[in-house]
């Protein structure tokens, strides 16, 4: 077997064993002190705060909203202002993070913010095929705020902005793509952490 899955089939296991060994605690220490009803409520809500957290994770995909998406868009100054459809929504890995959603939105808000990458002062018209922003540029940053980052170009299919900021030694540096698609109303976003 493969070390690297011998080591995370043992960190669950870990993790799995402090869990329970918390809860129990939860509900031991108290009773044998006499307080049993006291022991049931903080093992009860230690098991609750557990259950809730695994759900959170399974169910990621289910619990993202309009508003989340509307949010990190907008942490790029770009606004919707009509109302749009969450059509699609993928959170895929851990240590390898990529999120991708996918919106309809008016054709007001599309002419709006192909006009916003149009009108950059690094716009690039119809380039062969698509830009990697993180070619080239530093992977880590010393510096706490950071150098950031954009591009905005047009391929034959898409309008795209890129964001690319380095971060500190130890945390992946921050990669987003926001794309428009020409013969669709559809604005896809995409988180890439590696």
């Amino acid at each position: 077997m493969d070390s690297f899955l011998i080591f995370w089939l043992l960190f669950k296991l870990l993790i799995i064993g402090l869990t329970i060994g918390l809860i129990y605690l939860g509900y031991w220490i108290p009773k044998r002190f006499g307080k049993r009803k006291l022991g049931k409520w903080i093992a009860g809500i230690l098991s609750i705060t557990v259950l809730v957290f695994i759900l959170s994770i399974v169910f990621e995909d289910e619990l993202f909203f309009k508003s989340d998406a509307k949010k990190l868009i907008s942490e790029h100054k770009i606004e919707l202002k009509d109302n749009f459809e969450l059509n699609t929504n993928e959170f895929i890995g851990i240590k390898d993070f990529y999120h991708r959603f996918e919106l309809t939105i008016s054709e007001t808000d599309k002419s709006r913010i192909t006009n916003k990458i149009r009108n950059a002062e690094n716009y690039q018209h119809l380039v062969n095929e698509p830009i990697d922003i993180r070619v080239d540029k530093p992977r880590y940053s010393d510096d706490s705020n950071g150098q950031e980052f954009t591009a905005n170009y047009q391929t034959e299919n898409e309008y795209v902005y890129e964001y690319y900021k380095p971060n500190e030694r130890g945390y992946t540096p921050t990669y987003h793509r926001i794309s428009i698609l020409k013969v669709e109303n559809k604005l896809i976003y995409e988180n890439i952490s590696d």
